[in-house]
């Protein structure tokens, strides 16, 4: 039998209320309230919650005090901006030539025209003689700006101003343009006119100037595509196929192929050819110059219609001129006309300047070649120009004239013209008022590219037509490495 009096198993113990113990609990939670210690110690931690809480709340309390990342400032080194390359677009390089090509063309200025001397034309770094005559018609305060600047000197004025340029360098090293600074125009001149001329008198300077720069290891490193010259006459005076034909054969020479040529009217199917406005006879000093003459011109009061300055040409079938100055005579109450038969024209004189300022717009045909000077004297003066050729101006002059031709000048037809199915005087009277201001606005915007400045250093902020035409090779240099499709 087993033994009951072993007792391996505890007695079970009866079981407590829970209630009771959380009775005894509570009691014993209200005996430590009523020590005042412990009330301190809940004091200060409802406080802290109470904090906490308040803090979380605010819009800066994540960034702040962040449980979990506390950010450290972090000292970033002081860096300073590098100063702007004026020159990021290109250098350059000016040839020292002989002078036989440049200086010593201008000391025999005499000796440059079989009529009469050019030396008054090449006075002032080519500006020419002060202008006379147009007190009254100007501003008082721009009156010592205005020249009777020849039309071909536009040589001169590129040596002078590119001497003194910003980014001219005098290391070869350091260009990204050589400029050969070359008088062909002004060296081919006196030969044009002469019967006693011979093919190889019109070419001598050029082929000079060839042989010299083509020995120039700038030259050879390229074959010429980083090379530009001025030509101060129009192309065609440079492009002589056969002996007993007319100018000099500088362009079709040997080593010319390949640069860049800047003339007062190209060849448009000729890549290497860039035309430059002709100079005119406003040479501002400052940029209040500008600001001040395209005010004046804007604010002018205009009491025609349109004008047309120009002379006949009797040895030419249908002249389109002498039809021009017959029509304007005619039209006497709507256009005023200074025939340049009797008066000399191509150089400026006043009554051209006051004309093209008294008229909305001015009649361009087309010169002796295509271009003409007039056409830059008419915008500098604020007028509108009326095309009848489009090579005349809107294939000559892309770096310098607006993209849309209908925004600052008309084109009529000349042939409705002279077999009268058009007339000037109706198409011009068919543009409102406001069409002629916003036409003449966009004339005056684009007058500072029409112009050569005076201060040989340039203006201070305005570019004129020599930045303009610097700036516009620099960028064809870059474009023609960056396609890669110069040839040798």
């Amino acid at each position: 039998m087993f033994s009951v009096s072993d007792n391996k198993f505890p007695e079970p113990q009866p079981k407590r209320p829970q209630s009771l113990d959380k009775v005894n609990s509570f009691n014993s939670i209200l005996q430590l309230i009523h020590q005042p210690r412990t009330c301190l110690l809940f004091a200060i931690l409802a406080l802290q919650v109470l904090l906490l809480f308040t803090l979380r709340s605010l819009p800066f309390a994540r960034q702040h005090l962040s449980p979990t990342y506390s950010p450290q400032p972090v000292r970033l080194p002081l860096t300073v901006p590098e100063p702007e390359d004026e020159c990021g677009s290109g250098r350059v390089f000016v040839y020292d030539l002989p002078k036989t090509l440049n200086q010593e063309i201008l000391q025999n200025c005499d000796d440059l025209n079989p009529w009469s001397s050019r030396c008054k034309a090449l006075a002032n770094d080519g500006l020419g003689q002060k202008a006379t005559g147009i007190e009254g018609i100007v501003p008082d305060n721009l009156v010592p700006a205005w020249y009777w600047t020849d039309q071909f000197v536009s040589e001169v004025i590129f040596h002078n101003r590119i001497l003194n340029h910003k980014c001219r360098v005098m290391e070869p090293e350091s260009a990204t343009a050589f400029y050969i600074p070359f008088y062909v125009g002004l060296a081919v001149g006196k030969y044009l006119w002469s019967n006693s001329s011979t093919a190889q008198d019109r070419d001598r300077h050029c082929e000079m100037m060839l042989r010299w720069v083509q020995d120039q290891p700038s030259y050879k490193k390229s074959d010429g595509w980083d090379h530009f010259i001025t030509m101060g006459r129009i192309t065609w005076d440079f492009r002589r196929s056969k002996n007993d034909d007319w100018g000099s054969s500088c362009i079709y020479l040997p080593g010319m192929r390949n640069i860049t040529r800047l003339l007062i009217e190209r060849n448009p199917w000729d890549y290497f050819d860039v035309g430059i406005p002709y100079p005119t006879g406003f040479h501002p000093r400052s940029d209040s110059d500008v600001a001040d003459w395209q005010n004046f011109v804007r604010n002018r009061s205009r009491s025609k219609l349109f004008s047309f300055a120009g002379g006949k040409r009797g040895a030419i079938k249908n002249d389109f001129r002498g039809l021009l100055l017959s029509h304007c005579q005619k039209e006497s109450d709507a256009c005023r006309v200074v025939d340049c038969a009797g008066t000399k024209c191509s150089n400026g004189t006043s009554a051209i300047l006051e004309t093209f300022l008294d008229s909305d717009f001015c009649l361009q045909p087309r010169g002796d070649s295509f271009t003409r000077r007039s056409i830059f004297d008419c915008m500098v003066a604020g007028s509108i120009p009326v095309f009848f050729w489009r090579r005349t101006a809107y294939i000559q002059y892309e770096w310098f004239l607006p993209g849309e031709p209908d925004s600052y000048s008309v084109f009529i037809d000349r042939n409705a013209v002279i077999n009268g199915t058009a007339s000037i005087k109706n198409v011009l009277q068919g543009f409102s008022r406001e069409e002629v201001k916003k036409m003449r606005e966009k004339v005056i915007d684009y007058i500072p590219k029409f112009l050569y400045a005076e201060p040989q250093e340039g203006l201070e902020t305005v570019k004129d037509a020599f930045d303009i035409a610097l700036e516009g090779v620099f960028r064809r240099f870059k474009q023609q490495g960056e396609l890669g499709f110069r040839w040798k």
